[in-house]
């Protein structure tokens, strides 16, 4: 993508324990281009928050990083952290999941506001601080009148509406949104997602817009990424992902959302593994029904469709790397996978 506002390259995100590290994102590549939405969807534990939070530079003690992350030109694993402490506000901005958690419940709408513009703009007057907070408020339906008031006079869906308000303050060009629609109801999930694409639309903020729910990248996003056990399984335009999934992975997330048509669950057999010490070859190959002897053999390597799509699966090859014989399908009581009914 020669637009790309940001490109992540060979990403690696560790996590220390007493024994082996957590490999919570092992080896993402990914880019956001500027004005588009990029959906990033997967199981929990599967690496989607550490991703997001490790291209803004927001990882927790113990953790490591490294790779990628080129920003305008500067790679920001590579960076000293109090620059990218600066650059965070003003060039990237995070909307956290469960605001209410986010939001300090001693502190005013108006004093949350304040203390984000004086961090970063030092120079602004009372007057500028209480014009701009006022202004990127009413963009998101909240009132004047409700400047000076405490996190728990609102609703959740005000919250969530004010802690979008607080990341677009800064006019960030890069927008990371960590499941910005948890625990709300459909109506005010509807109305969540009206402001980002107005973001989009009218401000051209590029957005990162991690979620489970699936719906919402079908109506939301311009491309999604679909992350397995630390890496990308599947990575492509929303439309073309949802018509013709190429990853196993990626078909049985779309099986398991239900609809107004559904009439029979489904679920993926297994869970994630351990990524202290993931399995060897393709990581889903454990739970795939599709798996191949080649697949508990070797790590996939990643392929290019006809579309542009990006897929990490040995079911698209290269043939010419499967070793004679491992083509055959993997044994389904070795994989712990049921015959389909």
């Amino acid at each position: 993508m020669t637009d790309a506002i940001l490109q992540v390259r060979n990403l690696r995100v560790y996590y220390g324990t007493p024994g082996k590290p957590v490999r919570a994102v092992d080896g993402v590549s990914l880019d956001i281009g500027e004005s588009e939405v990029v959906g990033l969807v997967g199981e929990s534990g599967c690496g989607k928050s550490t991703l997001g939070r490790g291209i803004l530079g927001l990882l927790p003690d113990g953790a490591r990083a490294d790779g990628e992350v080129l920003y305008d030109g500067r790679n920001l694993v590579a960076m000293p952290p109090k620059a990218v402490r600066r650059m965070r506000g003003p060039e990237l901005g995070l909307i956290f999941q469960e605001p209410m958690t986010r939001l300090n419940p001693l502190l005013r709408i108006s004093d949350h506001f304040r203390e984000t513009l004086e961090q970063h703009e030092p120079d602004l007057t009372d007057a500028e601080v209480k014009r701009r907070s006022l202004e990127t408020l009413g963009r998101m339906g909240i009132p004047p009148t409700r400047f000076r008031q405490y996190p728990h006079e609102f609703s959740g869906g005000m919250r969530q509406r004010i802690m979008i308000a607080l990341a677009l303050v800064l006019r960030p060009k890069l927008l990371v949104a960590d499941e910005p629609t948890t625990s709300l109801d459909v109506i005010v999930e509807g109305q969540i997602l009206a402001l980002l694409a107005d973001l989009k639309n009218n401000f051209g903020t590029a957005l990162l817009l991690i979620t489970h729910n699936l719906g919402i990248v079908a109506e939301s996003c311009d491309r999604m990424a679909v992350m397995y056990a630390g890496r990308i399984a599947e990575e492509g335009p929303v439309r073309e992902v949802f018509a013709d999934p190429a990853h196993p992975y990626t078909r049985d997330l779309l099986r398991s959302t239900i609809s107004l048509d559904t009439t029979t669950l489904y679920s993926i057999p297994g869970a994630p593994p351990n990524l202290i010490d993931p399995p060897p070859g393709c990581r889903f190959h454990p739970r795939c029904p599709n798996a191949m002897r080649v697949c508990d053999q070797l790590e996939p390597i990643e392929q290019r469709l006809d579309d542009g799509r990006r897929v990490l699966c040995w079911l698209h090859g290269p043939s010419e790397r499967i070793p004679q014989g491992a083509g055959a399908p993997l044994e389904r009581e070795a994989i712990g996978v049921a015959d389909e009914a």
